[in-house]
This record gives C-alpha cells, sequence and structure tokens, in this order.
C-alpha cells in the first residue's frame, strides 16, 4: 500500500512539474501540425479563416502536375545540399586534425572559427552580401585577379557558389568541435600500435581514425544535411533565390508561395511535403552510419 501510494506521488510530481512544458509544445508544435494538414486541402490566403475553402486534393495536384518553380527549388536545394555537406564535413574535419596538433595557438583558432556559427544567418547573409558585391569588386579592381572580378550573386552559377561558400564558412566551425572531441577520445596507444605494425596516414585514417570517430560523422552529417536542406536566412539575405527563381532554396519557395503570392493553403502543402522528405533522408542517414557505428 506504501509503495502505490509512492508512486501515486511521484507520478502526481511528474506531472505537476511536466504539464506546462507539455502545454507548450501540443500549443505551438502539435495543433499548427495538425492544422496544416486541414489547410493544406484548401484555398486560403493566411489571414482571413471564414474564406478558406477546402479544395480536397487540388494543391497537391498543383505541386506534383503544375508547379515547375517547386521542382527547380528541389533539384538546386538537393545540389546545394550534396555540395555543402560535404565541404563543410571534409573542411571541418581538416580543421580538427590540425587543431589537434601541438600548435601553441590552437585554441586561439578554435575561437575563431567557431565564432560564425554565433552570428546570426540573416546578420550573416548581409555581411556576405556586401563582401561579394563591395569587397570582392575592389579587391579585384585593384589586383585584376579574375575571381574576384566576377559577378557574384549576378548570376546562377556563382549565386549557387556563394551560398555554398557562406554556408561551408558558418557551419564548418561548428562540425570542427564535434570532430575535434570525437579524436579526443581515441586511446593514444591505438593509434601509436597502429604505426609501429607500419600503418601509414592513408591506412591510419581509414582503419582507426574514421571507425573511431563515426559517431562524430554521424551527428555532424545529421546536422549539415538537415541545416542545408532548411536553409532559409541566406537564401534571402544574399540572392532572394534570384536572378529570377535560379537559386531559389525549397524553404524559400514555401515561403513566397505562402506570404508573398498568399497562397496559404498551397504553401502548407509544399511544407508538409518538405518536411516528409527531409525528415526521410535524415532518417536514412542515420540509420546507415549507426550501422557503421555498431561495425566499426
Amino acid at each position: 500500500m506504501r509503495k502505490a501510494l509512492r508512486l501515486q506521488r511521484g507520478w502526481g510530481q511528474q506531472i505537476i512539474f511536466l504539464w506546462p512544458a507539455l502545454l507548450f509544445f501540443l500549443t505551438i508544435v502539435v495543433t499548427p501540425f495538425i492544422l496544416g494538414f486541414y489547410y493544406s486541402s484548401t484555398n486560403w490566403n493566411g489571414l482571413d479563416l471564414d474564406k478558406a475553402v477546402w479544395t480536397g486534393a487540388d494543391n497537391w495536384k498543383r505541386i506534383f502536375t503544375n508547379d515547375d518553380k517547386f521542382w527547380d527549388s528541389l533539384f538546386f536545394t538537393l545540389r546545394f545540399t550534396v555540395v555543402s555537406v560535404i565541404a563543410a564535413n571534409v573542411l571541418a574535419l581538416l580543421l580538427a586534425f590540425l587543431l589537434m596538433t601541438a600548435l601553441k595557438t590552437k585554441k586561439v583558432l578554435r575561437t575563431i572559427f567557431f565564432m560564425p556559427n554565433v552570428i546570426g544567418g540573416i546578420l550573416l547573409g548581409y555581411i556576405w552580401q556586401f563582401i561579394f558585391t563591395k569587397g570582392f569588386a575592389t579587391i579585384g579592381e585593384m589586383t585584376g585577379i579574375s575571381f574576384f572580378q566576377l559577378p557574384w550573386l549576378g548570376t546562377a552559377g556563382t549565386g549557387f557558389w556563394g551560398l555554398v561558400i557562406v554556408f561551408v564558412w558558418q557551419t564548418a566551425g561548428y562540425m570542427m568541435v564535434i570532430y575535434i572531441a570525437g579524436l579526443a577520445g581515441i586511446p593514444k596507444d591505438l593509434i601509436e600500435a597502429a604505426k609501429i605494425d607500419g600503418a601509414r596516414a592513408p591506412q591510419l585514417f581509414k582503419s582507426v581514425y574514421v571507425p573511431l570517430i563515426m559517431p562524430s560523422i554521424t551527428i555532424c552529417l545529421f546536422l549539415t544535411t538537415s541545416n542545408a536542406f532548411k536553409m532559409f536566412d541566406l537564401n534571402l539575405s544574399l540572392t532572394k533565390g534570384g536572378p529570377g527563381t535560379s537559386t531559389q532554396s525549397l524553404a524559400y519557395n514555401i515561403y513566397a508561395e505562402a506570404l508573398i503570392n498568399n497562397r496559404y493553403g498551397l504553401g502548407t502543402a509544399k511544407a508538409l511535403l518538405f518536411f516528409f522528405a527531409v525528415s526521410l533522408i535524415t532518417v536514412t542517414q542515420v540509420w546507415l552510419t549507426k550501422r557503421k557505428e555498431v561495425s566499426a
């Protein structure tokens, strides 16, 4: 009887402390998500609730049959994600290996490389917009180097690489910290034993470092993949999807559809499709890399 009373008190205390957070979660996350399924099947401008007209599957049909901009944005986002994820993780891993060596300034360098991650995406985008349009142009005029004379953000190609450069610059420092934590956990005697056995640098990296830092790789791939897919702030502040819609990410396409074109129902349908696509890709990535952790 006493045990039952203690259990009831324990549950009662947990519910008392849990319900405020649970209430906020249900109100802010769960309820809008459920309502999103309803609004995705309506023709609504996002303002007047009484003007939301049920249209059934019309929005979904339009996305799959008559919305080329959505699919162009999807392919742009896929291309951006692949390039950015590879570049950010390769750079972060190189920086992690560099800063694990006996450098006197490694603590200062870690702070410097991590700092871009602290700056907000919108502010970062406007800073780099000034660098691309004013700073690079000035350097190009002074030095005559063709790289700085390119029409950065002025064409689809340079706009794409401009977004990649800024995203990698912002992300690599944070991923570097995670990789450093993984490298710091590798036993030194294991590395020394591999060197004594004649393992060279490529063999050490492939057979010792990679398997042992696979948990860090899983986390970094997950973070960079999800962040690259959801990239919106840099797109808004750097190119606004231009020129035209050639550098429009999927997140920006959804924003423009719902809040600029006032087609909230169609924008909600795109957002739901985007949610399920990102969830599927990231869950698959984590599952694949987790298998490597187990085998390692």
